[in-house]
């Protein structure tokens, strides 16, 4: 079983071994610029246009009144690498292969010294592999001849490593890189870097990506004073003022971005798609509610809006249909009349009748350290689907992890208990079994 396993999951490297060439399909003259925009550590009610009572969140509600917006949106999974690592691909975790954050710590590894260690550092190296001849974004993207810039949250090596043309990352070990290094100072310390290739790509007259990924409003919650002040009146507590002034923090931000393509006159013909990596609930002691949060299978962990603002090409609605951080792949790429090799699991956003015909999203949880590098099937969790209004979460026995409460299948409806407080599993076997057997069709550990 083990053999099969191992097998298997070898498949999903097959996708690594396709040809990274594309088709070009018929599209605009001028390809469209794209800016990515991707925040950190954010709960999917955390914005004015999603309802919070309290957050000001007023380019971001800009940006959706001028987008199509899904407030029905998912990530694969909550934890920032393989979330990242999948809109970089548009592949499932267990298809990248990295599900973890980290590999595992080496044995009789000394707490603390750890990422000194050179069998640590080996891993490292063999993780960041999996993506190094991967068609990427903005690898396939520079086919189309893209300029494509790197900033922010970036766990796989320098920014080359994925396909980038610029970047910020470095990901040298020996230098402190791990999740971003230099890349973490955007938005918190500076816009310059996005500004300035911007104008490298206008001077050169080429289209542009932009991955703009900072790590906010993600802990260090370290806001402007002026921003945490404003909160305190009414949030529950001050560590809640200083998650809501960071989610502002990073509002502003987008701000600055938008203006700036205002100002550089490409808004119509640029593309901005906003989606977070993960969820987030805070807590009052500076952390979050970790049994209903990030890197668990509950809304709160892998819900999020997706915004497509395309002013020349797309016109502004709401959307309640479901749709997923797997698609920002597919529909970028159309986008820029590129037809990927392989078949993907994310669909064209902008392909009204098959984003209609959708009805099912399928997910997983890892643990945050590998426990194997190559077998996501050592790392899994649990696995959840989303049907329509129902949600089954499947937890995997005797794995121990911040997303299993219980080795027993919890289900959910969405629609009229929206924060998963009532399992409705012992009520309805039927409908257990039917989504079970929808989960082991789209991958059964």
């Amino acid at each position: 079983m083990k053999l099969l396993r191992i097998i298997f999951s070898a498949l999903g490297l097959l996708w690594l071994l396709a040809s990274d060439r594309a088709v070009f399909t018929q599209s605009a003259a001028v390809p469209p610029n794209i800016v990515l925009i991707i925040s950190d550590d954010h709960g999917w009610q955390d914005y004015g246009f999603m309802g919070h009572p309290h957050l000001k969140t007023p380019h971001l509600d800009g940006l959706a009144r001028q987008s199509l917006t899904f407030k029905r949106g998912y990530v694969p999974t909550a934890l920032c690498s393989p979330s990242l690592t999948s809109m970089l691909t548009g592949r499932y975790p267990h298809e990248h292969l990295i599900t973890y954050n980290d590999p595992t710590a080496p044995p009789g590894g000394k707490v603390g010294k750890w990422r000194e260690h050179p069998q640590y550092v080996a891993q490292w190296d063999e993780m960041r592999s999996f993506i190094s001849k991967a068609p990427t974004l903005p690898r396939v993207l520079q086919q189309r001849g893209y300029l494509s810039l790197q900033t922010g949250k970036w766990w796989l090596g320098d920014y080359a490593n994925g396909g980038f043309t610029d970047g910020m990352s470095h990901g040298d070990k020996s230098r402190g890189g791990r999740h971003g290094d230099d890349g973490l100072e955007i938005g918190r310390k500076t816009m310059q870097p996005v500004f300035d290739f911007i104008g490298k790509a206008q001077k050169q007259q080429k289209p542009f990506f932009v991955w703009y990924a900072p790590m906010l409003p993600h802990s260090p919650h370290t806001a402007p004073q002026r921003l945490i002040d404003k909160y305190k009146a009414v949030a529950p507590s001050l560590e809640h003022a200083r998650y809501w002034a960071s989610v502002e923090w990073f509002d502003e931000t987008i701000g600055q971005l938008l203006a700036h393509l205002d100002q550089q006159k490409l808004s119509d013909n640029t593309i901005v798609l906003y989606v977070t990596d993960n969820g987030w609930v805070q807590g009052d002691k500076g952390d979050a509610i970790s049994l209903r949060s990030k890197r668990t299978p509950y809304d709160a962990g892998i819900r999020t809006p997706i915004m497509l603002r395309w002013p020349s090409q797309v016109k502004p609605q709401e959307s309640a249909r479901l749709a997923s951080s797997l698609d920002i792949y597919p529909t970028l790429l159309a986008a820029a009349g590129v037809k990927p090799a392989g078949n993907l699991p994310g669909l064209n956003l902008l392909n009204a009748k098959a984003v209609n015909a959708r009805q099912t999203l399928f997910g997983g949880c890892f643990t945050h350290d590998a426990i194997a590098l190559r077998n996501p099937s050592e790392n899994v969790l649990s696995r959840w689907v989303i049907d329509g209004e129902w949600k089954l979460i499947v937890p995997v026995p005797g794995r121990e992890g911040e997303d299993v409460l219980r080795d027993q299948p919890q289900l959910y409806r969405l629609a009229t208990d929206p924060e998963e407080k009532n399992n409705l599993a012992a009520q309805e076997p039927q409908r257990v079994t039917a989504l079970c057997a929808k989960l082991d069709r789209w991958w059964k550990p």
